[in-house]
């Protein structure tokens, strides 16, 4: 006879639970920003990086509009926006390393996707990341 699985009456009683942090009901301060239907401060509202590019609120809005799309996976409707910013601006580092980005990871066109790198490195030749991604693409295509 196995004695390992069996229970010693003394520890065959129940221990009860604690409930759980979700039944409990949370503790907030009258003055916490998620109690509050009031805009963010100034202070949190501002960027926390540094506009390199110098892009306009505008220009500004449109990439994070063309992210926002990538993430929801409305491949079409960034490609839209950023073609559109792209005949405003030709040069701007930004839009072609996010088109990049679009056509070489979401799209899987790397020949376009070195394309646009090439367009970048072009304008900036320090560009680490740029040189990265079309380095990494050129080998889909069996470039190097």
């Amino acid at each position: 006879m196995n004695t390992l699985h069996k229970r010693s009456p003394l520890y065959t009683r129940k221990i009860p639970r604690s409930t759980s942090n979700y039944a409990r009901p949370r503790r907030e301060h009258s003055g916490a920003v998620v109690n509050s239907l009031k805009p963010l401060p100034r202070a949190m509202a501002e960027r926390t990086w540094e506009n390199t590019y110098e892009l306009t609120d505008e220009k500004l809005e449109q990439l994070e509009e063309a992210e926002s799309l990538m993430e929801r996976m409305d491949l079409s409707g960034a490609e839209r926006v950023l073609l559109a910013m792209l005949e405003d601006e030709p040069e701007c580092i930004p839009v072609l390393s996010n088109l990049g980005h679009l056509y070489g990871k979401h799209l899987s066109e790397f020949e376009n996707a070195v394309e646009y790198y090439d367009r970048v490195l072009e304008i900036e030749p320090d560009n680490a990341w740029a040189r990265d991604a079309r380095r990494r693409y050129s080998r889909y295509i069996g470039r190097d």
